[in-house]
């Protein structure tokens, strides 16, 4: 298969790749995300562990429209569909929406929702002609309630839900699958200097393994939405 993951530098994303880069099947794998250093140290280390599986990775800021179109046409280059699209970039700006930073909902609505909307529009073209694909949607538990410190980043992981359900409706008849993916607290980067114990938290190869999973069922099947939260519950 040929796979495409935003924000794969590190977290979430990198975890996904590795999933689907371990399969002995070898597929191609496309990531992406905004620290080129970040991204290239990922992709040789990826390539080193699992020489069967083909790596490229491309610098991309999918709250820039010039760097999505140019990102698709990177892609296209090589291949001439892309079987597995996981939109997973997405920063986390703290804060309520009466005192977080001026232009929080600008940079999380950009992202979040804008980045996944075009990116995803970028690809739909080639899905539709070939009547076959699936598209994930990393959508956090933000989206499913409000929290205190939510704010704009919960926001715009609504407005993302709001995309992926739409467009599930909308691919039925094309055979695309349209996954949404609600994590709850996962131990990545973010969380290490936040005194929180890594056990309490998720793994993210737990999100990982499921997406891989659901990338896997029969062409007569979807999973449209996967909820997961660490076992004690939301932090």
């Amino acid at each position: 298969m040929n796979i495409v993951i935003t924000g794969a530098s590190r977290g979430i994303g990198k975890s996904i790749a590795e999933r689907f880069a371990e399969d002995k099947q070898g597929h191609s794998l496309f990531l992406c995300a905004r620290n080129v250093e970040q991204l290239q140290l990922a992709g040789k280390e990826l390539q080193g562990r699992f020489p069967r599986t083909s790596i490229y990775t491309h610098a991309c800021d999918v709250s820039n429209r010039q760097d999505i179109n140019e990102f698709a046409a990177w892609v296209f280059e090589h291949v001439e569909k892309v079987d597995v699209l996981i939109n997973n970039a997405g920063p986390f700006i703290p804060g309520n929406i009466y005192d977080e930073e001026d232009g929080a909902l600008e940079k999380m609505m950009s992202v979040h929702l804008y980045g996944a909307y075009h990116l995803t529009r970028a690809f739909l073209p080639s899905m539709m002609q070939q009547k076959a694909g699936h598209i994930f949607n990393i959508c956090s538990i933000a989206a499913l309630a409000a929290y205190p410190g939510g704010g704009s980043y919960s926001i715009s992981k609504f407005a993302l839900s709001g995309f992926t359900k739409n467009l599930r409706h909308e691919m039925k008849p094309y055979g695309i699958k349209v996954t949404a993916v609600y994590p709850g607290a996962a131990y990545t980067d973010s969380w290490k200097d936040a005194g929180v114990d890594p056990e309490r938290l998720m793994k993210a190869e737990d999100i990982a393994r499921m997406v891989y999973a659901a990338a896997h069922l029969s062409p007569q099947a979807c999973v449209e939405e996967i909820v997961l939260r660490p076992q004690a519950g939301d932090l």
